[in-house]
């Protein structure tokens, strides 16, 4: 099974918001091309790169590319974004809810402003590019693939994110609520997310915080943006799967690294 096959298309049209950017959202956007998919990258601002970046795309594997600007949270920015997509492309097959905003803010100094430009950006806009695309995914005989990108972290916040986790935990909830409501327009949209761990680290992070991450994990390394991105590709690729929250953090989730052995015998 492969994206042709499960769209019924030789390249299948993905849109994936946060890659333009060198973060997890632009790897994704190379390992559907990779796949064979034509893309409509996205990026809040314009910048000098995006051109190389989807040039080299097409070069790299023989796909067309078009690029999006915009803040994910204006009213319009939903329709006016598929409309693009659809007289471009002509359809749309895959959208993948990539972009996101987090930065660590003290509790005291969170304001009911923060909180909501994270629930703006992180679940209602998702929210909303998933209705609109799904509108234009029905009319494919095979429907399409919507893919959210959640956080490991929401069953075990990180301090000074307390704004932020809400956002996110929110979307595991979307994503089975929207599942559930865009298989009444066609069976075969299916809405799945992913929740990454501890995949591509912060500049700043110095060597021992490093090694402190990859020791917390069972797999005891940091992942990288590749696991993501093909989790995402599988989520697009399995036309059985919906409704589902896929976490990939090496164990990250389930271990706690204390060194206590419980039942070990000890005799």
């Amino acid at each position: 099974m492969n994206l042709q096959t499960t769209f019924g298309i030789d390249h299948p049209v993905a849109m994936i918001t946060g890659s333009t950017a060198d973060r997890v959202g632009r790897v994704i956007a190379d390992r559907l091309a990779a796949a064979g998919c034509h893309l409509v990258l996205h990026g809040h601002h314009r910048s000098d790169d995006d051109q190389s970046v989807a040039d080299s795309l097409r070069k790299q594997h023989g796909i067309d590319v078009t690029i999006i600007h915009g803040d994910v949270t204006e009213s319009d920015a939903p329709a006016r974004w598929i409309d693009h997509t659809i007289a471009h492309h002509g359809r749309i097959d895959i959208l993948v809810n990539s972009a996101a905003i987090w930065s660590p803010t003290p509790l005291a100094d969170v304001t009911a402003e923060e909180i909501r430009r994270y629930f703006d950006v992180n679940t209602i806009a998702p929210w909303m590019l998933s209705r609109s695309a799904a509108g234009a995914m029905s009319s494919n005989p095979l429907g399409g693939a919507i893919v959210n990108l959640g956080d490991w972290a929401t069953c075990r916040p990180y301090i000074d994110h307390a704004a932020y986790f809400p956002s996110k935990s929110a979307i595991e909830g979307m994503t089975r609520s929207l599942a559930v409501e865009l298989s009444r327009l066609h069976r075969a949209i299916r809405v799945n997310c992913v929740r990454p761990g501890p995949v591509l680290l912060a500049d700043d992070v110095d060597a021992q915080t490093a090694d402190q991450l990859a020791a917390a994990t069972l797999v005891g390394r940091v992942g990288t943006p590749a696991a993501i991105a093909h989790a995402v590709e599988f989520l697009c690729v399995n036309d059985f799967t919906t409704g589902a929250c896929l976490t990939v953090d090496g164990g990250r989730s389930i271990f706690a690294p204390d060194g206590l052995q419980i039942g070990r015998n000890t005799g």
